[in-house]
Formats: structure tokens, sequence, C-alpha cells
């Protein structure tokens, strides 16, 4: 069966994330609102105005990947190898058991393998050009993730990889999909992210949108009266999809849910006069879910953190919602925003919040009463969840919405 009718259900999920390695340590992090963020240690930072970020503690590659993996492969490829094994236990999927081309690969990247770029750089300078690695000429790409991680898993399906910044999160696993819908009988899409290292740090510096903070509880605030810029982090997931009901006959041990809508726009060229595009991806979303506004239970926030950018957010919201208070969160609070890594991280997050009938918490806010949300904060909140609807923009106005619900 092909076409836009087929339903694509997640049966797996694979997290790294600043607030827990592991599907269910991080949402039990998530849930308690323990932030991951704080002073920046794979770095000295003291020369540079922003100095906190999201990392991941605790990882130790060798513990996870055979030796020969790791002189070929940046920090992101090796927590995005990790994660694709975690997803693929959980959905109880043996890549040797079903056909190659059966298997696709798709995820997202926003910086590519900076630190193993950086290192290779600074061998150029220190010692010539016979001390660089020859694996340079892939190991920084923005595709490296997708193509080890196919390699590693035998994946000759339909894959490739996507570049809009945080948006492009949803839209790998929106390519994913279309991929599935055309008759791939399995997918792996996401992403993980990983630039904290001097020469990432610069590059992120650039956009001018990084809190300068020095507290980590009052670095990252989004939809707050002392918002001033974003925490960067480092991570993301990665999802197994599936046809649903190719997922229900081979017995899946556990169906998260379904990804039932995505809607796509970029912003006009500013100072046009034109609105932002992020509403129409909203509108998008849902159409393609054939849900109703009323039908969405709660908005996991892009929440940027730059005033302008929250006050635009929040507008999409309101506008779509009316006089109805969806409640709204923004989990990222807890680890920073992972680039790429960020919208499939709220994928999990949501698809978990479905199962267990929670809300996590958007963490140090005070929320500005302008805005008109209502702004899950504090703690978590138990709701009976069926929908969830999730906003991502990247840098340079890129605009992306999607649908999940339960099945």
């Amino acid at each position: 069966m092909s076409g836009s009718g087929v339903r694509v259900a997640v049966t797996g999920l694979g997290v790294v994330s600043p607030n827990g390695l592991g599907t269910e340590t991080f949402w039990s992090s998530t849930r308690k609102g323990a932030s991951g963020i704080g002073r920046i240690t794979r770095f000295v930072p003291d020369q540079y105005p922003a100095q906190l970020a999201g990392e991941i503690d605790g990882f130790t590659a060798e513990d996870h990947l055979p030796g020969r993996l790791l002189p070929q492969t940046d920090r992101m490829t090796r927590l995005a190898l990790v994660a694709a094994d975690w997803a693929l236990q959980d959905a109880e999927v043996r890549p040797g058991e079903l056909p190659d081309f059966d298997m696709g690969v798709i995820t997202a990247s926003s910086s590519g393998g900076f630190e193993f770029g950086q290192r290779e750089l600074q061998a150029l300078w220190s010692r010539g050009s016979r001390h660089v690695s020859a694996y340079q000429s892939f190991a920084w790409f923005y595709a490296v993730n997708s193509g080890q991680i196919s390699i590693r898993n035998g994946m000759r399906g339909p894959s490739g990889v996507v570049v809009s910044d945080q948006a492009g999160g949803l839209d790998a696993v929106a390519q994913a999909r279309r991929q599935i819908r055309k008759g791939t009988r399995l997918v792996l899409s996401g992403a993980v992210d990983a630039s904290i290292c001097p020469w990432g740090w610069v590059a992120q510096m650039a956009s001018n949108r990084l809190s300068t903070a020095r507290d980590p509880e009052r670095a990252y605030l989004p939809f707050d009266e002392a918002a001033s810029g974003h925490v960067p982090g480092e991570g993301g997931a990665l999802l197994v999809l599936e046809e649903l009901e190719q997922a229900r006959s081979r017995g899946a041990r556990q169906i998260y849910g379904e990804f039932a809508g995505y809607g796509a726009t970029l912003d006009p060229r500013p100072g046009s006069g034109r609105p932002p595009g992020l509403r129409k991806a909203i509108e998008l979303a849902l159409a393609d879910a054939e849900a109703a506004p009323g039908d969405i239970d709660v908005v996991f926030a892009d929440a940027a953190a730059v005033p302008e950018l929250d006050r635009i957010e929040a507008e999409a919201i309101t506008g779509v919602f009316g006089a109805r208070k969806v409640p709204v969160t923004a989990p990222k609070t807890m680890t920073g925003r992972l680039y790429s890594g960020a919208a499939p991280l709220d994928l999990a997050a949501a698809f978990l919040a479905l199962r267990d009938g929670v809300i996590p918490p958007t963490v140090g806010v005070s929320p500005a009463a302008g805005h008109g949300l209502d702004l899950v904060v504090g703690q978590e909140r138990a709701a009976p969840l069926r929908s969830a609807l999730l906003l991502a923009r990247g840098y340079g106005g890129f605009n992306s919405a999607a649908v999940v619900r339960a099945v």
C-alpha cells in the first residue's frame, strides 16, 4: 500500500540529551524539571561572551562503539550512532533480518562535525598536511550521520539529509514519512547535533542570538520579559518510523503514536511588510492531519527566547487557537536549543507525554502576560492527551510544524 492515506507510526526512540542519556532517563529528568544546562566544560569559555551550554555528561563512545569507528567520527556522529542503536533496540528491529533496500535513513544536520574539523585544521596549521586525517574528507560533512548509520546497519533504501537549522528535525521526519508512504518498510529519522568547541561556538555566536547570562537557571527564558537569547546544547533523538498497520501486524512492542501532519513555510524577505510564515505552517500541519485547532491538547513551542521571535510565535499560536488557551510547553529550557536535534527531542517528549498523560514543564520562566499563552511552568501538568502540535524555526526564516497523535 502506498499514498497519502498511509498512516505512519513511531515504534522506537533513541535519545541522547543533556539532561539524560537514554529515553527513560531523559523523560524522568524532564518530568522533574531537571536541567542539563551549565557552564561549558568541553573547552575553557572565559574569553567568550556566552559561556553556558547544554552538555551531555557521562557519554563514553568506547563503551558503545567498535574501536574502528572512533578515528573516523566526530562526537556528533558517535552520539547519533548510539541513538540509532537504542532506537532500533526499542523498536525490536534487527536490521540484519530485513532486506537492505527496505530500510532508509533520513536525518537533519545544522553544523556537521565541527569538533573533528577543528582538530584537523589545528593539525594542518601546527604540523602540516601530512598530519591531517583522511577521514576529514567526510567526518565534518552534514550528511555523515545518515551515511554512518546506513553503513553500520546495512540500510540501503531511500536516505538523505536535510539542512534547515532547528526546523530540519521536523523536516527530516516528514521526509521519512513520505518515503514510507511510497512503500519503504522502515526509516530511521531525526537528528543529533554537537558543536560545543571553539570553532563551533564562534559560528553559533555569529547569529547574535546566544544568551550571555551567567546563571544557568535564568539564562534561557522564552516568553519571559527577561528573554535575551537562547542557550545552545548538544544531542537530539532518532526515531524508527513504520507504516502503522505493518507495525501492528509484526507485533511491535510499543507504538508511541502517529506522525499525522506536517507543514513548512519560509518567512518573507525582511522589510517586505508581509507576515511571518509560522502561522501558515501551523495551519498546513493541521490540514494535513485533518485536525481542527480544538483537537490539539498541547503545543511544544519553538521557544527562541528572542523577544521579537517570541512575540511572533505567541501571535501565531493565539491566532490559530483563538480564545481557547491551549497549554504550551518548552522542555528545551532544560537542554538548550539543540539545533537540528531539538525538534526530534521534542517529538520524543511529545510521544512520551501522550503515553503518560502529562505535560512536561518549562523551567525557569516567568511568563510575560502580554503573550497570552497558557505556559506550563514550574512542574508537570497532568492532562488527558491525544494529540500535540510541535513548532520549530531555523535561522534564515525556516518554519516547520507537525501534529502527532496517539493511536
